[in-house]
């Protein structure tokens, strides 16, 4: 099976306090998007117990070229409110994301972003690719001790957890030392729009944004017709316009029905929306997991990055609404 890149490994730093978060409305309504992520989430789990929290968030998901990428931010108690502009990365511009990245690894105890490549997401569909871009996260900053008691997912499916995993049996893995694919997943609670409640899942979908962002301004750079320096592998129309023309490249899913682009093959897996076909995905997915080794160790035989290796994100170059 084709390599993936190997995840950036996450890395702890140091914690500083940080400005105000913004209160609740006094209006006594339905939170609205607008409203900006706190701790207060957080805050409660960890009076419930729960010490280390991961917020966990993807990006790439629906894109139609290049790897679907999930970020997770852990804190403790001991963490002050985030750093100020934390939210949703869908609702910050270009420069204010990257901006916040430096911010947000010396707030968290740890971080990392894991992925999953096209072809993987070809092979294993991308529920089970999901799942695999979340344990190379979780993977690299367990290598640095850190482990979760409970990971916040963003929305109402838990992609993260496999099928016949349970929760509380999370992390202790067979006792074997057969490699990254041991290991389980902490225990998971689902959030519908976490990203735009709680400060710690907000801050990991800024990281996975910047860094799949990055990626795709180099991939773009090796393939500029299809506008993936602007469109980061979305539908937009100059995409869909090469497309038309060209034909897919080395980095599309070609699983997916792409527009444009007939005769592809239709497998039972084909775009974002998957979830019923996971069970008849595990399978491969388990193959992969098995497989995996350290992730920050990109010299070990068939982990060679998939994707090139390039300066760390920045300076970047792209639209603020993308």
């Amino acid at each position: 099976m084709p390599a993936a890149p190997p995840p950036p490994a996450g890395s702890a730093g140091a914690r500083r306090p940080a400005s105000t978060s913004a209160s609740a409305s006094p209006k006594a309504r339905r939170p609205t998007p607008s409203r900006k992520p706190s701790l207060r989430v957080e805050r409660q789990l960890q009076r419930d117990g729960h010490r280390l929290l991961a917020g966990m968030d993807e990006v790439g998901r629906g894109a139609l070229a290049g790897p679907v990428s999930v970020g997770v931010v852990v804190i403790d108690e001991t963490v002050r409110t985030a750093p100020t502009g934390v939210k949703d990365s869908k609702l910050l511009t270009h420069r204010a994301r990257t901006a916040l990245v430096p911010r947000i690894e010396r707030w968290a105890v740890a971080h990392a972003v894991g992925h999953a490549s096209n072809d993987e997401i070809d092979e294993i569909g991308i529920m089970a690719a999901l799942r695999l871009a979340g344990v190379r996260a979780l993977e690299a900053v367990a290598a640095r001790g850190v482990v979760p008691d409970l990971v916040i997912l963003d929305g109402n499916h838990d992609w993260l957890t496999a099928p016949d995993e349970v929760g509380l049996l999370a992390f202790a893995g067979d006792g074997s030392d057969d490699g990254a694919g041991s290991v389980g997943t902490p225990p998971v609670t689902t959030m519908i729009k976490a990203d735009m409640k709680c400060s710690s899942v907000a801050a990991a979908s800024v990281l996975a944004k910047v860094e799949r962002d990055g990626l795709m301004v180099g991939l773009g750079e090796e393939h500029p017709d299809y506008g993936w320096t602007l469109n980061k592998g979305y539908a937009a129309p100059e995409h869909l316009d090469a497309l038309g023309r060209l034909g897919p490249c080395r980095w599309h899913r070609r699983s997916w029905r792409l527009p444009g682009v007939p005769g592809l093959p239709s497998p039972a897996v084909a775009g974002p929306d998957d979830p019923g076909a996971r069970a008849l995905l595990e399978p491969a997915a388990a193959a992969v997991l098995n497989e995996m080794v350290d992730p920050r160790d990109a010299s070990v035989p068939g982990r060679a990055p998939d994707l090139p290796h390039l300066p760390h994100l920045t300076p970047l170059t792209g639209t603020d609404d993308t």
